[in-house]
């Protein structure tokens, strides 16, 4: 089996590789990544020397390059994404580019080679905001509702795909998650800005009034959810994956971090709330589990600590981009 990993040098792409490769060592594996702000070389380094993983740098945007890779493809698995809600606020055309022209092309490239599968990653803020203090959760039939050019571009990439299924015929499955976590984590991102700020031992901001709900999920969690829904989903499928039964808000979160580094409350540090902050996410998963058998194996406050530690021990890995992930929040005046 042969299969195009596009995004491949982000967070949750990388990430799947490493799951992948370990798990079916005899697929071959081409990781298309244009190595923006979110993509690093340094975050393949452990398989990028194994014979069974190509890397490839270019965009999906790239109707030439991708027709060309999409030629001995048998699935494809499309992390690709400009996914920060912050940086889409300051610049939405790039993530209107990237979500859903990038995607349109990868689909003419998917029903023109005759691939066996292409699966779309997605993300549970396609469905909007629910209330704090709500029994509610999103479920495949929850109507779309996006608040942010993120979200509204993922929408619609969602959109695009289930459209190339019904019109062109595409064997295609899609997953939307809730929020991962775990090594190799932008230090730009919520978690791993924390985490690296504490390392540092300086404060870490939380927006608002920090009681912004989330489901978090481990990300090998989610690696393992792609790969039943690979091996097992009927076509056309859509399937949420989460990870966790009981809410907690990001203030929470803080305290967590900060009790595992010993500090006190005084590291934190409220500040200006950014424009169209979604309240609260929460996924009912029960689909993909009662049809596919899965559900999430690690624990939140176990896999938080893990985490903590992989960024304790891996300061090679994050401190050169640190910097650069400071810059977005100077801009936006969320410093």
């Amino acid at each position: 089996m042969k299969l195009l990993v596009t995004g491949g040098a982000g967070f949750i792409g990388s990430n799947f590789i490493r799951y992948w490769l370990k798990k079916y060592p005899n697929d071959k594996i081409v990781n298309l990544d244009k190595l923006t702000y979110a993509g690093h070389l340094s975050s393949t380094k452990d398989f990028s020397d194994n014979p069974k993983c190509t890397f490839i740098k270019g965009d999906i945007c790239s109707s030439e390059l991708v027709h060309e890779i999409m030629k001995a493809i048998d699935i494809v698995v499309h992390f690709a994404a400009e996914s920060h809600v912050d940086r889409s606020i300051v610049g939405p055309a790039t993530f209107v580019k990237t979500n859903i022209l990038g995607t349109q092309v990868l689909l003419d490239a998917a029903v023109k080679n005759k691939v066996k599968r292409f699966h779309h990653v997605s993300t549970d803020e396609v469905f909007g905001s629910l209330p704090l203090n709500s029994k509610a959760k999103f479920s495949e039939k929850t109507i779309y509702d996006p608040k942010s050019p993120y979200s509204a571009s993922k929408a619609a990439s969602d959109h695009l795909v289930r459209a190339y299924h019904n019109t062109y015929g595409l064997d295609i499955t899609i997953t939307n998650t809730s929020n991962n976590y775990g090594p190799y984590q932008d230090p730009e991102k919520f978690l791993p800005r924390m985490i690296t700020n504490l390392i540092d031992d300086k404060e870490i901001p939380i927006y608002g009034d920090g009681k912004y709900v989330r489901d978090w999920i481990y990300v090998e969690d989610h690696c393992r959810a792609i790969d039943i829904v690979l091996q097992k989903a009927k076509v056309g499928e859509t399937y949420l994956v989460g990870g966790l039964t009981k809410d907690v808000n990001n203030l929470q979160i803080a305290k967590k971090l900060l009790k595992i580094f010993r500090y006190d409350e005084s590291y934190l540090k409220f500040v200006k709330d950014r424009p169209g902050h979604d309240r609260r996410y929460a996924v009912n998963w029960s689909k993909i589990k009662l049809e596919l058998g899965w559900k999430p194996k690690y624990d939140f406050d176990t896999w938080l600590e893990r985490t903590v530690e992989w960024y304790k021990y891996n300061e090679w890995w994050w401190r050169p981009i640190k910097k650069e992930a400071e810059k977005l929040y100077a801009k936006t005046g969320q410093k």
